[in-house]
């Protein structure tokens, strides 16, 4: 066996998206907060780029920049090998084709500035000087308390034996985001670390003390069924309640012994078992119902960050039609900095200072440009939303339409995944409410109108109707899913029982046996 190396020329050709490229479709994608953030990065981290207070977007005056500063690319001619690992990381989370995207979408030269005129609605500015950077953070809310830390506060000031103490704040530590105990016990015992350690028995003490002292009721359970009659005991003790002591005694009774058969609704069943009467079994679910199954969970707020619509729609009953503007009135007015500009130019100043101000000219010419693009395409997607759903918007959710994503790029002229990536993690503000734009992306099926018209229906308008005929049913009859799919077919909606099933899961609607009324 004989081993050679050999040289051989191969002639290719490839397309490669440059990193600019790369971070205008980020930019495309990212939502109004994240464009907010993003912009106040490069102000801190470009001099060339500068706030203007109050003026609006058509008052900045263009950036005075020579012919070959005037496009967003890197004055070095050089991409960093950083930039290009991640451009590859992106190639392979985003494998829609990028390269047939923008090598389609950037030929066509659409500049945003030349274009469009878009109303953009009112403009909200203020005369006053103000650092917007300042009130942002100070509007920024306070980073909340974890469940562990309130218990830990809560469980400092209570009176307990001292051997007891570090048991419970070991106990505390322990617990799950729900409040619960799921550890057994003995597990506890070597990550004590205490000598000699602790017996079982001084946990369960050191566990029962928590149950007892620690708010709200239930925490600290070890199951659904300890939590819900720790809650019981302390709602009966407190005295706080319009039940009889016997509604208390029926529900313990059913919380010991039948809670499956609770949860899967057989009040029959509960009721031969026990020998109480369908309206003692109703009156002690009744009080069932004021208590939680994770109780700890009001301890701990919610990190939900609020939603930022990236677009209104209005009415304006003058014209009898919808009229869609960008909301980004919040963003902060930026232009290039003149002075800069001229000094980048001055070949009497020091050469590196200006290739240092050409190259943060060309960043933040391009980032205005990546915004001009993203504010440009976005403005166009969303007005083709309010142009094909307009009975949406008159009627509700049950005329939403069918609206392919493939459809409104060819109208556009643009590629499918630059809709994708406009209409990711944004919303708009309707006369319907707040919706998520993807909302109005969706296939449908035909249906057939009472008059035996034919017409389209997508899928989130077959789950309204799915929602309206279950509130409107009898609930001591409520309607399986084969009479929920003639419901609908009396509605012109065809789809199959599974189907039916399906949206009725997402929908989080019990199936017809736990919706069923005793």
């Amino acid at each position: 066996m004989r081993f050679e190396t050999s040289q051989h020329l191969k002639m290719g050709q490839s397309m490669r998206l440059a990193p600019r490229m790369i971070q205008s479709m980020e930019i495309l994608q990212m939502s109004l907060a994240e464009l907010e953030e993003r912009i106040q990065q490069e102000l801190e981290s470009n001099p060339t780029l500068e706030l203007v207070e109050g003026a609006p977007d058509a008052e900045r005056p263009p950036a005075d920049t020579s012919p070959d500063d005037s496009r967003p690319l890197s004055l070095s001619g050089e991409a960093s090998a950083e930039e290009f690992e991640r451009l590859d990381s992106y190639e392979q989370s985003n494998p829609d084709a990028v390269e047939n995207e923008y090598a389609q979408d950037m030929t066509r030269s659409e500049a945003p500035e030349a274009t469009y005129e878009p109303y953009e609605g009112p403009r909200h500015s203020s005369g006053d000087d103000r650092d917007a950077k300042a009130e942002a953070i100070a509007a920024a809310p306070a980073k909340g308390q974890s469940l562990a830390d309130h218990l830990r506060g809560q469980w400092a000031l209570v009176d307990v034996e001292a051997g007891l103490r570090p048991l419970g704040e070991l106990i505390i530590a322990h617990l799950e985001d729900d409040g619960y105990l799921r550890t057994p016990l003995e597990d506890l015992i070597p990550k004590a670390n205490l000598t000699p350690p602790p017996a079982v028995e001084q946990l369960r003490r050191a566990l029962h003390a928590a149950q007892l002292l620690l708010e709200p009721a239930g925490v600290a359970a070890r199951d659904a069924r300890e939590c819900l009659l720790l809650q019981l005991d302390a709602l009966e003790d407190s005295g706080d309640f319009g039940w009889p002591a016997t509604t208390f005694v029926n529900a313990r009774r059913l919380v010991e012994s039948h809670l499956e058969d609770i949860g899967q609704n057989r009040l029959p069943r509960i009721a031969e078992k026990t020998g109480l009467s369908l309206d003692d079994i109703k009156e002690a679910l009744s009080l069932l119902r004021r208590l939680s199954l994770a109780p700890a969970r009001r301890l701990v707020d919610d990190d939900v960050k609020p939603i930022t619509p990236d677009a209104i729609v209005e009415y304006d009953e003058t014209q009898d039609r919808y009229i869609a503007y960008l909301n980004d009135s919040r963003l902060p007015n930026v232009r290039i900095n003149q002075e800069y500009a001229k000094l980048a130019k001055d070949r009497g100043a020091d050469r590196r200072d200006r290739e240092f101000l050409k190259t943060n000219l060309s960043n933040a010419q391009w980032l205005l440009d990546a915004v001009g693009q993203r504010r440009h395409t976005l403005l166009r997607v969303v007005r083709e939303v309010v142009e094909a759903q307009r009975e949406f918007f008159d009627f509700g959710p049950q005329a939403l339409r069918p609206l392919p994503m493939t459809g409104v790029a060819e109208k556009l002229g643009i590629h499918v995944a630059t809709v994708s990536r406009a209409v990711a993690d944004k919303f708009i503000a309707t006369p319907r409410g707040v919706l998520p734009l993807r909302k109005f992306f969706s296939g449908g099926v035909s249906t057939t109108g009472g008059a035996g018209d034919k017409g389209e229906m997508a899928w989130d308008a077959i789950k309204a109707s799915l929602q309206e005929v279950i509130a409107a049913e009898d609930r001591t009859h409520p309607f399986s899913d084969e009479q929920l799919v003639d419901e609908l077919k009396k509605r012109g909606i065809e789809i199959a029982r599974r189907t039916v099933a399906k949206y009725r899961d997402q929908l989080n609607i019990q199936p017809a046996r736990l919706r069923k009324a005793f």
